[in-house]
């Protein structure tokens, strides 16, 4: 629900981060059509899991605008709405303007020369960065977002946050790691 523009969001495995951003893509291309959404992941394996789930949104969606053409990453509906999924490859990506929504996932994980490669596209559109990740240590473009003085909108959830994952099994985690 947050109207910023830029977002950086640092969650635990299983905290809900790749459901909760399917969702938003799946609204962004319905709701505000026409609109250009891209899902960037570091592998393709990444992408293509993300883009299942904002399949599954699309699906539940009563009334959704028709599909006209759709594989097995991407979306474009008859509003002129595209959701576009990529693997991180900098040599692959380039080529998308007029962007609404940029998500980056598994952004501590995506190389600095890859993140500076897509900031331009949202130059003109004025579109929406969102960049999620689990912790990756204290290196990259994320790590000096996150400490940094720019003005992102950032998002934190521990483990401990996270009423689906039980303290019993924290503890486990915890002993055995």
């Amino acid at each position: 629900r947050s109207s910023a523009s830029r977002h950086l969001i640092l969650c635990s495995r299983q905290a809900g981060k790749s459901t909760t951003t399917a969702a938003l893509a799946c609204h962004e291309a319905i709701y505000r059509a026409p609109a250009l959404v891209l899902l960037l992941s570091p592998s393709l394996r990444q992408s293509s899991e993300l883009f299942r789930k904002v399949l599954d949104f699309y699906r539940a969606i009563p009334d959704a605008p028709r599909l006209v053409g759709d594989s097995a990453l991407r979306m474009e509906l008859e509003t002129g709405s595209r959701i576009v999924s990529l693997p991180g490859a900098e040599e692959t990506i380039r080529g998308y303007s007029g962007v609404r929504l940029l998500v980056i996932d598994e952004a501590s994980r995506v190389p600095d020369a890859l993140y500076f490669s897509v900031r331009p596209m949202l130059a003109v559109s004025g579109g929406r960065l969102l960049a999620l990740t689990t912790p990756y240590g204290k290196r990259g473009w994320f790590f000096e977002a996150w400490e940094g003085p720019e003005a992102w909108e950032r998002v934190r959830v521990t483990a401990h946050d996270v009423p689906r994952i039980s303290r019993a099994f924290l503890e486990e985690e915890r002993r055995a790691i």
